[in-house]
């Protein structure tokens, strides 16, 4: 029988399949960059704004790939591929730092801009081997994409729940992993 795209990208559910699941969430990411590359350099709060979201999705993006991908990619892929993920987690690591500096900067500061724009090209980056090379592998593996999917989903609700309820001053925050 012939997989389909749509067999690939979506569960019983309606939910997307863990990798469909993700790539969506970069795209979501990547127009928020685009929206702060276009935003006036004076505008303050539409900069501020785009900044905060930025990273509120990609704090839970983080903790969805480290929770619930990197663990199921290591277990499903070769040795060799193992490299892949383990650069995924230092990647995140910095991205996970930048996102700490918004704690203590506004738009307007001196290096606000430079840092958001670090950051946007760091998770290019990411986004693009994760796309390239990661989860083609993981797409070749018995790895059960759509059940993980279905995990992120709802993993997603639970952190957006505890983030609206936190306020957004929280968003790198330890209680959000909680």
């Amino acid at each position: 029988m012939e997989t389909t795209k749509q067999d690939k990208t979506e569960t019983g559910s309606g939910a997307p399949d863990a990798l469909a699941f993700l790539e969506a969430e970069h795209r979501a990411v990547e127009k928020l960059f685009t929206a702060f590359e276009k935003a006036a350099d004076d505008d303050l709060e539409a900069k501020s704004a785009l900044a905060q979201r930025a990273c509120e999705e990609l704090s839970i993006h983080t903790m969805l790939e480290e929770e619930l991908l990197y663990p199921a990619a290591q277990e499903a892929l070769p040795d060799s591929d193992a490299i892949d993920v383990e650069e995924a987690y230092i990647e995140h690591f910095l991205v996970k730092t930048l996102i700490a500096k918004f704690e203590t900067m506004k738009a307007g500061d001196k290096g606000f801009d430079a840092t958001f724009k670090v950051m946007s090209e760091m998770v290019g980056h990411h986004v693009e081997e994760e796309e390239e090379e990661l989860f083609p592998e993981l797409r070749k593996t018995p790895c059960d994409l759509r059940a993980l999917g279905e995990k992120m989903a709802k993993r997603k609700a639970e952190l957006q729940g505890k983030l609206d309820a936190a306020g957004s001053k929280l968003v790198g925050d330890k209680t959000l992993a909680g």
